[in-house]
């Protein structure tokens, strides 16, 4: 898994801004307004071939009251406890703040590796205003100007110092790790109790009690599970815990580690735009994806109810068609068994690798029945596809010139490929290369 890098600070002191250089993208929204950022969000970056997880958290700012203090230092320890490492933000022009030393004295009791990142220093030549902030207790303070890149490599040095070394070497787990994700109240915690027969997980219709991402091994017919329970995700509009928006990092990184991602769904409520959302981190972390619908037993049918609802799922995720759906109930234990079966088919084949010589008699077949597309007078040639990689199946495919690919006839490759080999359950990428690269290979 890789590792997960929280920014943290007072609100307005940047953090946004840094989030964006540091994905190299303008993801977070920035602007000058304080507690902008409703929602975190994720990237992947990479410095010096090491490549991690960062999240954008929202402000931390205590305030008079007793109870919002208590409240501040939760959510400051929420994200201080999931993060591998903290980037704590803070404005070398505003100074020291008392608000500053509340989260300085949780980051030292916590143990984590923290850098103190004194960010507005646009003038690098003058960086005397780091000096104060000595008294955090938590090391060299480091002066950056986020807005303007400066000072970022020597924090990003400071950040990946502190990751595992890469060249140890990893036990192969050959047990299958199962994510279930899903918006809060849809029977995630229900679904793994009713999988091991047992009281295991704390179930409440309360939305949002599961705060942690809980690992639970389950054996069935001889074959050993580890299901992970996520804490439930919720509209930005429906979070009124500012809490909670922490425990979406250990559902981030619940996916980041499963090999297949159960994305649950409540029957009762149908298929909406957040269950697109939280099916989507699964999608775009390249897992073996099941949808199971939930709650199944609750709503009444008809013979045409099922296949209502499979039209929606499929209008809604209409970016992931190959998913495996399910329909289930957890309180029942309707279908559950189906579970397995499943997931071990999706896992196999977001494993499976075909050989070169099959891969091409598949390719050459699909353009024999459809030409690749041409622009301008120039057609598209396709040279060779090979398999680079699995979970998810990856393949590179040699073309003469990568503009004339067009989305419509890589969509229409995959589909030649699902014919063949099915790959039910899991994404497949394409990465595609020019000739030049193909001669550099051989």
């Amino acid at each position: 898994m890789k590792p997960i890098v929280a920014i943290v600070g007072r609100p307005n002191v940047g953090k946004s801004t840094l989030f964006n250089k540091l994905a190299g993208k303008k993801v977070s929204i920035v602007k000058d307004t304080p507690g902008v950022t409703r929602d975190r969000i994720y990237a992947e970056a990479e410095w010096l071939n090491r490549t991690f997880s960062i999240v954008d958290t929202g402000g931390i700012e205590p305030k008079t009251h007793d109870t919002l203090l208590q409240y501040m230092r939760q959510q400051a320890q929420l994200a201080i406890e999931t993060a591998d490492f903290v980037i704590f933000v803070v404005d070398g022009k505003c100074g020291l703040t008392d608000a500053d030393a509340e989260v300085g004295t949780m980051l030292r009791r916590s143990g984590k590796p923290v850098v103190v990142a004194v960010n507005k220093l646009d003038n690098m030549q003058d960086i005397s205003p780091i000096y104060e902030f000595y008294e955090l207790g938590l090391g060299d303070p480091l002066a950056i100007s986020a807005e303007q890149g400066k000072g970022i490599g020597d924090l990003l040095d400071e950040v990946i110092r502190f990751f595992p070394d890469e060249t140890e070497a990893e036990e192969e787990d050959e047990i299958l790790r199962v994510a279930v994700i899903g918006k809060p109240n849809v029977g995630k915690s229900s679904l793994i109790n009713t999988l091991l027969g047992e009281q295991r997980v704390i179930v409440s219709d309360i939305a949002g009690t599961t705060r942690d991402a809980i690992d639970t091994e389950v054996e069935f017919e001889g074959k050993t599970y580890i299901f992970i329970d996520t804490a439930g995700i919720r509209r930005q509009s429906k979070v009124k815990e500012e809490i909670e928006r922490y425990s979406v990092i250990r559902a981030v990184s619940a996916v980041e580690r499963c090999d297949v991602a159960i994305v649950m769904i409540s029957a009762e409520e149908g298929i909406t735009e957040q269950d697109a959302k939280i099916a989507g981190l699964a999608h775009d972390n390249g897992k073996g994806v099941v949808i199971a619908v939930n709650k199944w037993d609750a709503i009444e049918k008809d013979d045409k109810t099922m296949y209502r609802f499979l039209q929606e799922i499929e209008s809604v995720l209409s970016y992931m068609p190959y998913a495996q759906k399910l329909f289930i109930s957890a309180k029942t234990g309707q279908r559950v068994n189906k579970i397995f079966e499943t997931v071990d088919l999706v896992a196999s084949n977001h494993a499976l690798r075909i050989p070169t010589g099959v891969l091409n008699d598949i390719l050459y077949d699909a353009m024999a029945m459809n030409q690749p597309p041409s622009d301008k007078g120039k057609r598209l040639k396709i040279f060779y596809m090979t398999q680079v990689s699995v979970k998810p199946p990856t393949f590179v495919i040699f073309v003469n010139d990568q503009e004339l690919m067009h989305y419509s006839y890589k969509r229409y490759l995959e589909n030649k490929l699902r014919e063949a080999y099915g790959f039910k359950g899991t994404p497949i990428r394409f990465i595609i290369r020019e000739r030049s690269a193909l001669n550099e290979r051989f």
